[in-house]
């Protein structure tokens, strides 16, 4: 097999590349309502706190009800609760639709509470789709191209992270919220279309005379004993938790750029538009070789441009910065996704993808109320500066304290069966 056959594998499937297209729409819709509640909140507010909050509120229904809908993915039919999921999701932008067109004197009545409880459905949904989402495409390709399949996957995530962020600031600024909204209501739209048109597969055989307390803790329980595992994402999740500076590009874009929401847009692309770069890179030249060396060298990598980006006092030096840091990230997602995937047996993806939704999906949005708590205390840049810092000292204690990740190498893997490996 070539090298180019291999780098475009996971591709060739029609199924996995509806699931692609359907992720892509998901997350063109996401980052547009970000973009648009980011803006409007700040506006009503102008509380970095505030837009803290908004993550919290999606982030305490999303680790909630993460091992409950890890369940639910490994003993329903996942492509279903895919597709339920995304109706919540259509649900909820309505929802925003309505209440971001209201008057001035009504966002005065009510503040921003409204934007947190759509937020919190929002965290609803996401707790259901994610381990959907990913225990239902490993069953449409072969193990071989697990690491192929996570690496495009990625690619297609920053896309969306790119594009989505860029247009909703394009929208809103030039065209109005009411137009942000309709985008994000299309989107979803799309994706539940797309998503139908792929067949659903059989659950895979699962293991009977379990309690339900243990149903529901195998997730937990196979992660914990697996060093690689948790070591991987316990180490995504701090990085994220300290060093992420996303949910605070609003205010960096307003109070220290000087920015608009056109120039908001592009900052939050940035991370997108080096990730996505690497990750063509990595297509052609993936991590199977020294994995664990190069996770650890490339998050600590993520925290250094954290630092830089605190600094910058330009929107273009403070777009470099964040562009080199999505490159960065962009490998630390490859490897942690292809780990994941090769280290977990079928009947268990649904759980442990609700567990590494728990790690890390929901660490984004925590992150996001350290930030705001961190910018309120300290001020706004030396609170990244600390996030960036504490990044780091993360990645000295994961080489530590987790020796087999540091070890670990994809390619002494892929041959090998997923329940046997610790």
């Amino acid at each position: 097999m070539g090298k180019g056959h291999e780098a475009y594998g996971a591709l060739r499937i029609p199924q996995f590349r509806r699931i692609l297209i359907t992720r892509l729409c998901i997350t063109l819709a996401i980052q547009i309502q970000y973009i648009a509640i980011g803006w409007q909140v700040y506006a009503i507010t102008h509380d970095p706190l505030a837009l803290g909050l908004s993550g919290l509120a999606e982030a305490l229904p999303y680790v909630s009800l993460s091992l409950f809908s890890g369940y639910i993915a490994d003993h329903y039919n996942r492509k279903r609760v895919w597709q339920v999921s995304v109706l919540v999701l259509l649900l909820a932008n309505i929802a925003l639709l309505f209440y971001g067109l209201q008057s001035a004197d009504v966002f005065k009545a009510y503040g921003v509470t409204p934007f947190y409880i759509v937020a919190a459905i929002v965290g609803v949904a996401r707790a259901f789709m994610a381990p959907s989402m990913n225990a239902f495409w490993p069953q449409w390709v072969p193990r071989e191209l697990y690491a192929n399949a996570a690496t495009w996957n990625s690619n297609n995530f920053n896309a969306g992270a790119i594009v989505g962020p860029a247009i909703g600031g394009l929208i809103y600024g030039y065209i109005g919220v009411e137009a942000a909204y309709s985008a994000v209501t299309l989107l979803i739209i799309v994706a539940f279309l797309v998503i139908s048109t792929v067949p659903s597969k059989p659950l895979p055989p699962r293991l009977e005379g379990e309690s339900m307390k243990q149903k529901l803790t195998a997730g937990l329980r196979f992660v914990f004993s697996r060093q690689v595992l948790v070591g991987a994402m316990a180490l995504d999740m701090f990085a994220v938790l300290f060093g992420g500076a996303t949910a605070m590009l609003p205010a960096i874009t307003r109070d220290i750029l000087h920015g608009d929401p056109q120039q908001l847009g592009l900052l939050r692309s940035a991370t997108a538009v080096g990730s996505i770069l690497m990750g063509i890179i990595v297509a052609f030249n993936p991590p199977h070789r020294k994995t664990g060396r190069k996770l650890l060298w490339c998050v600590a990598g993520y925290g250094v441009c954290m630092i830089c980006f605190a600094f910058s006092t330009s929107f273009w030096w403070a777009y470099l910065f964040l562009l080199l840091s999505g490159s960065f990230d962009n490998v630390s997602m490859v490897i942690r996704g292809s780990i994941a995937q090769l280290l977990t047996p079928d009947e268990m993806r649904g759980r442990v993808s609700s567990v590494n939704g728990i790690f890390i999906g929901s660490s984004n949005e925590i992150g996001s109320f350290e930030s705001g708590v961190a910018a309120r205390l300290l001020g706004l840049i030396p609170s990244i500066i600390f996030g960036g810092t504490m990044t780091l000292i993360v990645v000295s204690l994961a080489s530590r304290l987790a020796p087999k990740l540091r070890a670990f190498e994809i390619e002494k893997h892929l041959g090998k069966q997923s329940e046997v490996i610790s």
